[in-house]
């Protein structure tokens, strides 16, 4: 048995739950390009993975850098979600230290309330330095200045009472929302994790989601399982609970009818992509590297998978394994191929990977193999019944005949 109607089988026979599937939009676009027609890009995007079956999109914030070009994602997603049906959209994520709480808390429960329940709220520290530096905060601070904004905002989601808190850089008093959330209790919420504990550790004590943006990187990999296992800790010490199948795996990938069409699309922009991320990431990266390494290595690790629908199957169950389970993959969005090859990719995986992480390849396949396998049966049926149906249409024939013929006399005996 292939490995993708062994993963379909299992997910079918509800030995392992379906995964679900989305994009995590940075964005990464090429400084230089037209930020407007970029942007327009971007949504139009989100319309095809709507069209697609995708089943979420998470937006990202970023004020400096030139690629990353969204500066609020709630703003973007309120546009998104007027021209999509079904795709669930996320804050991917919040840079929690640049906004006051009860802003970020307002904010997204009109979002929750205009998309009718759409929304997913995703949090993090803030990975851009440049952009901390710009707004005067202390990168050594932001993890904690995360924290003690998502705690607030969770007990202005809860609504129970009004909220006082003072804290070194934002105070809250008496402080209410006017809307209660659309989604009850409270949206969705997600935090980013990369390659240190501290995402797990706070996912855990909100009962959180997880954004694991890393999961494919080599360091990012290796700590999934520990990843889980923080959470589940600190979840523990605060009266908490984790679910993985609110964990999310990111990769990146782009696929082809074959590897050598793959290679071929992302000598567009993989170079460029990788050459930025290199510079603003804690990632290795030589933009020297040639781009043929640069697919093989990809390859070989995945880091990055260049090639066909196949291989993509192979790298999301390798994700399963090492992590032990999980809820959704979200493929990266970024300008590795043009938008037309870039589409494309993500029609191939729609419609060859998608199905059997859902399960819904296995009944049409397990209806063909029984078809095939009694192959021989249906044949000779089919050949009796045609057989038969000669036969009957000969008989028909013989019959009109003689009644023909017997009409025929009658009409010529003399009459009486």
């Amino acid at each position: 048995m292939s490995l993708a109607r062994e993963i379909s089988s299992k997910v079918a026979a509800g030995e392992r739950w379906p995964l679900k599937f989305g994009v995590f939009m940075a964005p990464f676009h090429r400084a230089g390009r037209n930020p407007t027609l970029l942007l327009e890009q971007d949504v139009s995007l989100l319309e095809h993975l709507d069209r697609l079956g995708f089943d979420e999109a998470w937006i990202g914030e970023h004020h400096s850098g030139g690629w990353e070009i969204i500066a609020s994602p709630e703003v973007f997603i309120a546009h998104a979600a007027a021209r999509t049906r079904h795709l669930r959209l996320g804050t991917g994520v919040v840079s929690l230290p640049y906004h006051h709480p009860l802003n970020v808390a307002d904010r997204i429960v009109l979002l929750d309330h205009l998309t009718r329940g759409r929304i997913m709220f995703g949090v993090g520290p803030g990975q851009l330095a440049s952009d901390a530096h710009m707004l005067g905060i202390d990168t050594n601070r932001q993890r904690a200045m995360m924290e003690e904004s998502l705690e607030a905002i969770t007990a202005l989601f809860d609504g129970r009472e009004p909220v006082t808190r003072k804290t070194d850089w934002f105070t809250l008093q008496d402080a209410v929302l006017q809307l209660a959330p659309y989604t009850r209790p409270r949206p969705e919420i997600a935090v980013a994790a990369t390659f240190s504990p501290a995402g797990p550790r706070t996912a855990g004590r909100f009962g959180a989601g997880m954004l694991s943006i890393a999961a494919s990187q080599a360091g990012g990999f290796d700590v999934l399982g520990s990843h889980w296992s923080v959470a589940n800790e600190v979840a523990e010490k605060h009266g908490q609970t984790v679910d993985r199948r609110s964990w999310r795996l990111m990769g990146q990938m782009h696929l082809a009818e074959t590897v050598e069409q793959a290679a071929k699309d992302v000598e567009y922009g993989l170079v460029d992509v990788q050459t930025y991320q290199s510079k603003v990431l804690p990632i290795p990266g030589d933009p020297n590297t040639p781009l043929a390494d640069r697919i093989r290595r990809g390859n070989e690790t995945g880091s990055f998978i260049c090639g066909t629908p196949e291989m993509a199957i192979e790298q999301i169950e390798r994700l399963w394994q090492q992590s032990g389970g999980f809820g959704t993959y979200l493929i990266l969005a970024a300008d590795l191929a043009d938008q037309e090859a870039t589409r494309r990719s993500y029609e191939l995986f729609a419609r060859e990977v998608v199905p059997h992480f859902t399960g819904a390849s296995a009944g049409p396949l397990g209806s063909q193999d029984w078809q095939v396998s009694l192959s021989q049966t249906w044949k000779d049926q089919t050949a009796t019944a045609i057989g038969k149906a000669i036969e009957d249409h000969a008989a028909s024939q013989t019959s009109q005949t003689s009644q023909t013929s017997q009409t025929s006399q009658t009409s010529q005996e003399p009459r009486p």
